[in-house]
């Protein structure tokens, strides 16, 4: 009984694999008024997202959507910042508690490989409007998905505390 006790609880870690580089090339950019990055404040944030002129007709149909997640790269984060910290206090605030960088939305992420959900307001060419971004000018954005309720919302995703106050979600929070 021992030795099958051992065995269970000796379980050697699978070794982790050599895993090539990855090179993303954007596929456009963000333009609007923000120069500098910011904690809050994006919900009323209108961009142009900027596409290539070559993929514009990547976009038919995305006109009929009112939502799209745009994934992007948030270029002014340093090199030697990206990746500097495992642990960190979430938005440098000491009252929250010491958190894995996994664990949070902080941009000193190993790859800040960065997704908000927005509200498309119109596709025209080979720029679409949206609101509530939260990417400065001039930002990478390296693809765009349309919005999908059903699989893109968790109605019962739970947060910690310290993200929440202590009170539960509200509809905002939990997108």
């Amino acid at each position: 009984m021992l030795d099958r006790v051992r065995r269970v609880f000796s379980k050697k870690a699978e070794p982790f694999p050599e895993l090539p580089d990855i090179t993303l090339r954007p596929i456009g950019y963000v333009r609007n008024g923000v120069k500098e990055p910011r904690p809050e404040g994006w919900e009323d944030v209108v961009s142009r997202v900027i596409i290539r002129p070559e993929l514009e007709d990547a976009l038919l149909g995305l006109e009929s959507w009112s939502h799209v997640l745009v994934v992007f790269w948030p270029h002014l984060i340093p090199a030697d910042v990206r990746g500097s910290k495992h642990r960190l206090h979430p938005r440098d605030d000491p009252q929250n508690p010491l958190q894995g960088v996994l664990a949070t939305r902080s941009q000193i992420r190993f790859n800040p490989v960065l997704v908000t959900a927005v509200r498309l307001l119109a596709v025209k060419g080979n720029v679409l409007r949206v609101k509530g971004l939260d990417a400065v000018d001039g930002t990478p954005v390296l693809d765009v998905k349309p919005y999908v309720a059903r699989f893109d919302s968790v109605p019962e995703a739970t947060m910690p505390d310290w993200v929440t106050g202590g009170r539960p979600p509200s509809a905002d929070e939990r997108k």
